[in-house]
């Protein structure tokens, strides 16, 4: 489904047909693939936006990221399908094998299996694609106004509307969403500056051209290589042209948040040394002028994300450690259902409560997971050969519980 059915298909399902056009617009800081896919959900209920990034170009820090059917089924409802179809790669599975051995732990079908189960696929995106195929989409709605180069000083918020000083500005909208990411300044005006913990964990990213690597070195996969103290995940992207490769090291240093710290190639050679050949022959091939690296923070759910007319979403209020490949995701759903609160409830105040109501429950159960599977990933001895064992049954079980979650009608009245 494309196009204007699609767009027609997600108002449905988003208001029971109906839709509330305002005068005011909602104000959203951050332009990232969250901020973005709001603005766009939000259009498509004939609500106007007005979107601030603080960069002065869109763009997306990272290499690959994997868009799960329970996310992909809101792009596809915003009638992108053809789009992400035509940049996306679509993995036939998903697996976990042993660090030296290569022997496989766990293996899930993906491909038509999954969009059959699901309603919707299992994409492989780079980053900078995804979001510049929503900027091209925000770009071509005229109820949204993209502005970059805009950095929020201040938030004021009155009876009726929110007022944002953003370069030394003022900006007035019916409500504003906070989706300005880890960092975000907005969580930081309305509830103070946090300590985030340190995880233990330092994760790099690096890209390897496919057509450097032997010929079907790389299957058609998202591929987990579990180790002690450390794992390796890859998987294409760009359509197959590239393999996307995560690598998370456990170490007692205390390491940088930043996602643009350059990395070290013979750093990162000598954690996976002693790995299967297929580690070894990817690493061999990484672009290394493009090797990155990042410490990993930890941060408990939130108690509350809204005040008044402000609200969060994603990161900014759920940030997620990247062992479940759902941080975007959550981002995605939460725009889905907030334009669905947003559409059926006309008072922002009362609208942002009742998404977050109905958000938090899943996002903390996504980030505990999240938390969850680092130690897992990283058991030795006897315990992993335990959770060897008990892989494949939990696998399924994990797989329902994530992608057959639907925030298309998660705001539904009718369904409570």
């Amino acid at each position: 489904m494309t196009g204007y059915a699609a767009r027609q298909h997600l108002s449905c399902r988003c208001g029971k047909g109906r839709t509330t056009l305002r005068n005011d617009p909602v104000l959203i800081v951050g332009g990232g693939i969250g901020g973005m896919t709001t603005a766009l959900a939000l259009a498509q209920q004939q609500i106007p936006v007005i979107l601030f990034e603080q960069a002065t170009e869109f763009s997306d820090v990272g290499a690959g990221i994997q868009l799960s059917p329970n996310c992909s089924r809101v792009l596809r409802a915003l009638g992108l399908t053809q789009e992400l179809d035509g940049q996306g790669f679509l993995p036939q599975y998903t697996q976990f094998r042993h660090w030296r051995s290569g022997k496989i732990i766990s293996e899930t079908s993906l491909g038509q299996s999954a969009e059959k189960a699901y309603g919707a696929p299992y994409y492989h995106f780079h980053r900078g694609d995804l979001v510049n195929l929503l900027v091209e989409a925000a770009n071509d709605q005229p109820l949204i106004q993209l502005k970059l180069d805009s950095r929020v000083e201040s938030i004021e918020q009155g009876n009726n509307s929110v007022t944002i000083l953003v370069n030394g500005k003022t900006h007035t909208g019916t409500a504003l969403v906070g989706a300005d990411g880890i960092h975000s300044k907005v969580r930081e005006i309305l509830f103070g500056l946090e300590t985030p913990s340190f995880t233990g964990n330092v994760a790099w990213r690096a890209l390897v051209p496919t057509n450097s690597l032997p010929a079907n070195l790389i299957q058609p996969a998202s591929v987990a290589w579990w180790g002690p103290g450390k794992h390796f995940v890859h998987y294409y992207v760009r359509g197959g042209s590239m393999v996307n490769c995560i690598c998370v090291v456990e170490t007692k240093e205390w390491q940088d948040e930043s996602w643009s710290i350059n990395g070290h190639f013979p750093d990162l050679a000598a954690e996976f040394d002693n790995w299967h050949p297929t580690i070894n022959t990817l690493l061999e091939n990484v672009e290394k002028t493009k090797l990155y690296k990042w410490g990993l923070f930890d941060r408990p759910p939130m108690e509350q994300w809204s005040i008044g007319r402000t609200t969060l979403l994603g990161d900014a209020c759920h940030p997620t450690l990247p062992f479940m490949a759902q941080g975007a995701a959550m981002a995605i759903e939460d725009a889905a259902v907030l334009a669905g609160c947003l559409n059926q409830t006309p008072n922002p105040t009362a609208a942002f409560l009742r998404y977050e109501n109905l958000r938090k429950k899943r996002t903390a159960m996504i980030q505990q997971l999240s938390r969850r599977n680092a130690r897992i990933f990283h058991l030795k001895g006897i315990a992993a050969w335990a959770r060897n064992r008990a892989a494949k049954r939990a696998s399924g079980s994990t797989m329902r519980k994530l992608y057959g979650y639907d925030a298309l009608s998660a705001f539904d009245i009718s369904t409570g």
